[in-house]
C-alpha cells in the first residue's frame, strides 16, 4: 500500500472510530461496527458475535449483526452461527484468523441452511480488559481479491476502537436501566403507599355513611354502591400499574420466572391463570426462556391494562424443534389492525423479540373476543 493510500485508510479508520464513540446505545453501537469494518476494506458481508463465551458449547451467541445482506436474506438462514467452527476458533484463540477459502480450512464446520455462499475470511476478536466481548469477521472483498495483510491491521485496530465503545455502551445502558428501575420502583410505593391509601380511606368514608343513612334513603344507597365500586375500581387500577411498574428480571429459569410472574399477575388483578409447561425445561436455551418470560410478562401486562379478562391460559410445549409459549384471555379482545392499539400493546417489541431470534409471534384478537399471543421459537 503506497502512502496515499494508507493515509486515506487511517483516514476512514479515524473517522469510524469516532462514529463508534460517539454512539452509547449497545444496538446501534454494533451495527456501526459491522457497517464501518466493511466499508473500511472494501468487503461483501461483515458480522459480529455477542456472547458469553464463558459458556461451553453451542448457543452461548446472544447478538448477531449483520452488514451486507438485505432482510429477505437473513429470514432464509436457519439459525445464526453458534459459536463452533471459524468463529469458535477466532473467539477461544483470541487472534485473527484470514483465510482464501474457508471449507479447505480444517477448523471450518459449514455454514447454516439458506446461508449465502462466501469464500474468503477474515475474523477479528473483540477483547476488552481481557475479556473477549465478540467476534468480528468479514468474508468476500468486493473486487473479489483476498484480504490483505494491511486489512487486518486496520480490522484488529477497528476492534481495539469496537472494544472500548461497547464497554462504555453497556455501563451506559446498566446506569440508565438503574435509573429508570430507582424511578418506577419510587412511584410504584408512592401509588401503593399514598393514593391508594387515600382511596380506601374514601371508601371506608363511603361505608359509613351508607350504614348511618335513615331508613327509607332507598335513591341514596344505590348511588353511594357505585361511588364505592367505582373506588374499588380505581384501586384495581391502581395496582394493576403497579403491578406493570415493578422490575422483573429473568434469572434463567423459564419455570420460575413463569410461576412468579403469574403469582404477582393474580394476587394484583384476582383473575385466575392456568399454566400448563413441560416437565424438563432446563434444557432450553438462555436467548430462547428470556423470550419467553419477555413475552409473558408483557402479554399479563396487556390483559391486566385492556383486558378486563376473568381468565387467563398459558401453555408451553416442544414441537417440531420448536418452543411454542400461547396466551389465551377471554377478554374484551381489540382490533388487531389498529395500528395505534398494536403499538400501546407492545405488540412491535413482541414481534421484534421473536424476530431475532428466527421466530414467529402470532396475535388473534377481535373486539369481544379476548385475543390470543403465539410465540414459536426454534430451539
Amino acid at each position: 500500500m503506497d502512502e496515499f493510500s494508507a493515509r486515506r485508510a487511517l483516514e476512514a479508520l479515524n473517522r469510524a472510530a469516532l462514529a463508534i464513540a460517539g454512539e452509547l446505545d449497545v444496538d446501534k453501537v454494533l451495527q456501526l461496527i459491522v457497517d464501518s469494518a466493511c466499508d473500511l476494506v472494501g468487503a461483501k458481508y461483515a458480522a459480529l458475535a455477542v456472547g458469553d463465551w464463558r459458556i461451553p458449547g453451542p448457543g452461548n451467541v446472544h447478538r448477531f449483526v449483520v452488514s451486507g445482506m438485505a432482510r429477505e436474506e437473513v429470514k432464509q438462514i436457519a439459525h445464526w452461527p453458534k459459536g463452533l467452527g471459524l468463529l469458535g476458533a477466532v473467539i477461544h484463540g483470541q487472534e485473527a484468523i484470514r483465510t482464501s477459502h474457508m471449507e479447505d480450512d480444517a477448523r471450518s464446520v459449514g455454514m447454516p441452511e439458506g446461508h449465502p455462499p462466501m469464500e474468503g475470511f477474515l475474523g477479528v476478536p473483540i477483547v476488552g480488559a481481557g475479556e473477549t466481548l465478540g467476534n468480528l469477521y468479514l468474508t468476500d472483498k468486493l473486487n473479489g481479491a483476498d484480504f490483505t495483510d494491511t486489512d487486518q491491521q486496520l480490522i484488529e485496530m477497528l476492534a481495539a476502537h469496537a472494544a472500548v465503545a461497547i464497554q462504555n455502551a453497556r455501563l451506559y445502558s446498566q446506569v440508565e436501566r438503574l435509573a429508570i428501575l430507582e424511578e418506577r420502583t419510587r412511584i410504584g410505593m408512592d401509588l401503593h403507599d399514598g393514593v391508594i391509601q387515600s382511596i380506601y380511606a374514601v371508601g371506608l368514608t363511603l361505608e359509613s355513611t351508607r350504614l348511618a343513612l335513615p331508613d327509607g334513603a332507598d335513591e341514596v344507597a344505590p348511588l353511594l354502591d357505585t361511588a364505592i365500586e367505582g373506588l374499588n375500581d380505581a384501586i384495581r387500577d391502581i395496582r394493576n400499574f403497579i403491578l406493570d411498574l415493578r422490575p422483573r428480571r429473568f434469572a434463567g429459569d423459564v419455570q420460575q420466572g413463569l410461576a412468579q410472574l403469574v403469582r404477582e399477575f393474580q394476587a394484583n388483578t384476582m383473575v385466575p391463570v392456568s399454566i400448563s409447561v413441560p416437565e424438563r425445561l432446563e434444557d432450553l436455551p438462555l436467548p430462547q426462556g428470556r423470550a419467553i418470560f419477555l413475552t409473558t410478562q408483557e402479554a399479563l401486562a396487556n390483559v391486566a391494562r385492556h383486558a378486563r379478562a376473568t381468565r387467563v391460559d398459558i401453555s408451553l410445549e416442544y414441537a417440531a424443534g420448536r418452543v411454542i409459549l400461547t396466551i389465551r384471555d377471554n377478554g374484551r379482545g381489540f382490533d388487531t389492525s389498529n395500528e395505534a392499539l398494536r403499538v400501546g400493546h407492545g405488540l412491535a417489541n413482541m414481534q421484534a423479540r421473536a424476530d431475532s431470534l428466527h421466530g414467529t409471534f402470532l396475535i388473534k384478537s377481535s373486539p369481544g373476543g379476548g385475543a390470543m399471543v403465539t410465540l414459536s421459537i426454534p430451539l
